[in-house]
């Protein structure tokens, strides 16, 4: 007897409604696991880039029109098997086939485009997979009620698609953006901190003012930090205004990064790039490190070790930047 071809993924016999989406799901899951460790595939010739991301534009689209389709003949009384089987298929060959462009990028393209290709195509396989968990829990009554079940968050990563960079220069910028953008707002809460005396929350106004004197008494029975432990000491503040100081320059730090990269960074000069932003994305987790142990009670110690590593962060960063600099046709640096 001949065998016939079963289309992915294959359901289990005699499943019914629940069952399939069930099982769709824990598809859905083992595509996200693949995507976070699969490796690029080198493709026989150079890569269509318009073709690509015509591809993966095209394949985000269907992935979305899917969603909204799960969501809206997924209701009470549920479909038949028959049609929750089609619509399952329909939908893991949607999302099958983002992933499958995503593998398809080469690694010659920049790793740093990689990631965030990989990031977003993780997006849309997780938030078809919550999704398609969400309806089996709690499938859809009305339409008012379908944002609580997650079909915006497959839209929304679908949407994000168009806003993908082109190259790995453009990737490596945006990179750099929101690195700035992290530190900023580490030095802009820093100094918050420091001008209100009150890092927690302001905990030591409150007890003032519901208390008929000073911060102890029903706070400390409560567990709640005496106005002793919620400020600085001289001594702790010895130590504010460098690690300001040393934030700031790491503020600047990447600026002027960011700014070489967009003023002679070539578009092919992929390595170089992603060398440059695989040190440069430390310098933020180095930042926040830093900023976390200046909060009282400050422990000297730590302080000043992740001021010595955010030191030698930096420096890295400046010595890579120039020897990559170096080696690629950079010039005014």
């Amino acid at each position: 007897m001949a065998s016939t071809a079963t289309p992915a993924p294959s359901a289990p016999a005699q499943a019914g409604s629940s069952e399939l989406l069930r099982h769709l799901a824990a598809e859905l899951r083992l595509l996200a696991a693949r995507v976070r460790v699969s490796e690029p595939r080198e493709p026989p010739e150079e890569l269509d880039r318009e073709r690509f991301w015509r591809r993966l534009n095209d394949a985000a689209v269907t992935v979305a029109r899917e969603a909204t389709t799960l969501t809206v003949v997924f209701r009470l009384p549920l479909p038949s098997p028959q049609e929750t089987k089609g619509i399952c298929e329909r939908v893991h060959a949607a999302v099958k086939a983002v992933t499958a462009v995503y593998c398809a990028l080469p690694r010659d393209q920049g790793i740093t485009l990689r990631k965030l290709v990989r990031g977003t195509t993780l997006d849309i396989v997780d938030g078809m997979a919550q999704l398609v968990e969400v309806l089996l829990i709690a499938p859809a009554q009305s339409p008012e009620n379908s944002d609580l079940i997650s079909c915006n968050s497959v839209w929304d990563a679908c949407q994000q698609v168009p806003q993908i960079p082109r190259d790995n220069k453009a990737a490596a910028l945006l990179m750099l953006t929101k690195s700035v953008d992290f530190v900023k707002d580490a030095h802009e809460e820093m100094e918050q901190a420091v001008k209100e005396c009150d890092p927690h929350l302001g905990l030591a106004h409150d007890s003032e003012e519901d208390s008929s004197g000073g911060c102890g008494g029903e706070d400390e029975v409560l567990g709640f930090p005496s106005s002793q432990d919620v400020h600085w000491s001289e001594e702790d503040r010895e130590l504010i205004a460098p690690c300001l100081a040393l934030v700031r320059a790491s503020k600047a730090c990447l600026k002027k990064i960011q700014i070489l990269v967009a003023e002679n960074g070539k578009k092919d000069q992929v390595a170089q790039l992603d060398d440059i932003i695989d040190i440069s994305e430390e310098i933020s987790p180095s930042v926040d490190d830093l900023a976390l142990s200046i909060y009282p009670p400050m422990c000297h110690l730590t302080v000043r070790i992740n001021s010595a590593k955010l030191v030698s962060v930096l420096r890295k960063a400046l010595e890579v930047t120039k020897v990559k600099v170096r080696a690629g046709p950079w010039e005014g640096l």
